[in-house]
């Protein structure tokens, strides 16, 4: 299994990158969404200084079907619609390669985070050039379960020491209150700390520093 995270583009036409890119500030927030024989169907929370032109502009973009309107506020709005061009969607059920939600599309861009087989990554690749999307593959690299990785109690060393601020800037515990949290020596908790953190470290070296080649997924 491979892990990546894609920046993609929507084609001028499509009412996201048309309404997005018309107003830049606003952010599209895909919570739900289903593609038809031909049309797709979403639900979408908007967030805007003032939700209503950017709503007036999805109501008059020849793209969207229907519209309705499920809850308003001053600064973001929960609409549910119909659209002709669900071209995301329909890669991702060309390419049989499920997006996980939500997804925010800011001026027409967004990111994925995918997780499948580097064949049904290319594919999707493919099915993005077939649909008229550009994208950048940010990264790519081997995903590699914790549970392999760490050890059980290295794994809640590190989960704990998330939890309690240790790796926040600035730091909100210090190694002596992670040792006394999980009740073990100080001396202890840094030595197995450590040996965490070069195992996650090395890996991921090993998945993204040295792996340049396979750092792009090729349509098929």
């Amino acid at each position: 299994m491979t892990h990546a995270e894609l920046t993609v583009t929507l084609p001028d036409g499509t009412w996201v990158k048309d309404v997005s890119a018309a107003n830049p500030d606003a952010t599209f927030r895909v919570l739900a969404a289903l593609p038809g024989t031909e049309t797709g169907f979403g639900l979408v929370e908007l967030v805007a200084d003032d939700p209503r032109p950017v709503l007036t502009a999805m109501e008059d973009h020849d793209a969207i079907t229907r519209i309705e309107l499920l809850q308003a506020g001053e600064d973001r709005a929960m609409v549910q619609f119909e659209t002709t061009q669900p071209l995301l969607l329909f890669s991702a059920r060309e390419s049989r390669m499920p997006i996980e939600l939500p997804i925010d599309i800011v001026d027409g861009t967004t990111t994925l985070e995918l997780t499948a087989s580097r064949d049904r990554l290319s594919e999707l690749a493919h099915q993005f050039d077939a649909f008229g999307l550009d994208y950048a593959v940010e990264y790519v690299s081997p995903r590699v379960e914790s549970e392999r990785l760490l050890t059980d109690r290295q794994r809640e060393l590190v989960t704990t020491a998330i939890e309690m601020g240790y790796y926040d800037t600035p730091r909100e515990a210090s190694m002596t209150e992670l040792a006394e949290a999980l009740d073990i020596a100080k001396s202890t908790c840094s030595e197995t700390l450590h040996r965490a953190e070069e195992k996650v470290i090395k890996r991921f070296s090993e998945g993204t520093l040295h792996d340049t080649d396979p750092a792009t997924v090729e349509p098929q």
